[in-house]
């Protein structure tokens, strides 16, 4: 599958409409476009997946390593893979875009914010290629998207400008209709906050296709791996995930590598479901703060609790640490019980606590690592954790800020819970389908 990375000038730039948009275009014109983003996220893939119905893959290989990164670009499916960057081009301490498409030898198109801007959106994209050669990495930046850019004279002024290595792919129109509403960790989920079909399709438009699909080229194959590719419906291992809109940061490629090994069986929390006889318990990270109220009431973070004191294997990442705590404390002030397996209160804070890639060292055995092991990860959230005097923690940190700054996994009986988000290669998910099957 050929592939092109939409990369950006700066945070804030318009990638992520500038994608939904290039998106739009090539199933206009009777492409099958498989959706990815480069480093740790979970929102804007959210909206590709919202707008083209196909998973969006998580590429990043500090997360996965860089075989790791390539088996995940290689399971994904369709004609043509358009990858959203992240940040700037080339900002990034672990991963930048850049080392995406350097690692998966993928040509770059710049998206630039034109709105006032002509030549100047030329030396910008000029400035943007040669710099590569000056950092001695191999990126191939093709061209330019212009974001909120006018048709006619300020359209021709970009194209004309930008020298003859240099494509012109087109433009993001400026309009009010291409605009997502935010929140506190980024733009808000593409099932509730969904562009208007209508104004993404007018800004498809103004992309040519066509020169897009020409320069975009497949990154070389590697070996999969047995265990990713199975099929785990008719194993005897079964883990249940919870799902819903306060636990739904996961990424595909965990799904994958769960359903290698085991039958998978989703849960809601949010709207109090019996919590599936499983052998193992995953719950991701989401939005457990805009739910409080649901979760304390709805009951089943009381069987949660129960499975966890009878020793079922239970692994919480960030919202699923929070869920698994004593009590979890909004920013109005309203305090909910939580599950009460973890020794911890959680409040939420107005500004993030954490935000970069993590390197997590095993101090002991847990349901996500054997001792010395390490696990590499990211994390982003603005929660903190009051812990108790008797708290455990399963992780050193290498990187990162962790639950106080020098640990992470906060353990009791057999679980685990982190501000750490893993990647289905990272390892983490691998002992947790390693557990013994239970008599269920």
């Amino acid at each position: 599958m050929d592939g092109v990375v939409l990369a950006g000038t700066s945070s804030g730039v318009g990638k992520t409409v500038a994608t939904l948009a290039t998106l739009t275009a090539l199933e206009d014109a009777g492409y099958q476009p498989q959706p990815a983003k480069a480093g740790p996220d979970f929102i804007d893939p959210s909206h590709h997946e919202a707008l083209v119905d196909t998973p969006s893959r998580a590429l990043d290989p500090w997360l996965a390593g860089e075989d790791g990164m390539c088996r995940t670009y290689w399971r994904g499916t369709g004609d043509i893979c358009i990858v959203e960057g992240v940040m700037g081009l080339y900002d990034g301490t672990k991963t930048s875009t850049a080392a995406v498409a350097e690692g998966l030898d993928l040509p770059v198109v710049l998206v630039v914010d034109a709105k006032a801007g002509m030549e100047s959106v030329a030396a910008t994209a000029l400035g943007f290629a040669q710099y590569a050669d000056r950092i001695g990495a191999d990126i191939d930046v093709a061209g330019i998207l212009a974001q909120r850019a006018h048709g006619g004279r300020h359209a021709d002024g970009i194209r004309d400008a930008l020298p003859e290595d240099l494509t012109y792919f087109g433009r993001i129109p400026p309009m009010s209709d291409l605009e997502i509403p935010d929140r506190h960790l980024g733009l808000q989920m593409g099932s509730e906050a969904g562009l208007n079909r209508d104004a993404l399709e007018t800004a498809a438009e103004t992309i040519d296709v066509e020169r897009l699909v020409d320069v975009a080229r497949a990154p070389p194959a590697v070996a999969s791996e047995a265990a990713a590719s199975g099929d785990g419906a008719t194993a005897d291992r079964r883990v249940a995930i919870a799902q819903d809109s306060a636990f739904c940061f996961t990424y595909p490629s965990v799904l994958e590598r769960l359903r290698a090994e085991a039958t998978v069986e989703p849960f809601s929390p949010v709207a109090g479901d019996p919590v599936p006889n499983a052998d193992a318990i995953y719950l991701p990270g989401g939005y457990p703060e805009l739910h409080g109220e649901s979760l304390e009431t709805g009951g089943t973070l009381d069987v949660i609790a129960d499975r966890a004191a009878d020793g079922v294997p239970i692994y919480g990442e960030c919202g699923g640490l929070m869920a698994l705590s004593e009590s979890l404390t909004t920013t109005d002030g309203d305090t909910y019980e939580m599950a009460g397996v973890l020794p911890a209160d959680i409040e939420m804070q107005d500004r993030y606590q954490a935000l970069d890639h993590v390197e997590l060292a095993a101090r002991s055995d847990s349901v996500v690592a054997g001792t010395g092991a390490h696990r590499r990860g990211h994390e982003f959230h603005y929660s903190a954790a009051t812990l108790d005097s008797d708290a455990s923690f399963a992780f050193d940190m290498v990187r990162g800020d962790g639950i106080d700054g020098e640990h992470d996994g906060l353990t009791e009986y057999n679980t685990v819970g982190t501000y750490c988000h893993c990647h289905g290669e990272s390892g983490a998910f691998d002992r947790l389908l390693a557990v013994p099957s239970r008599d269920i």
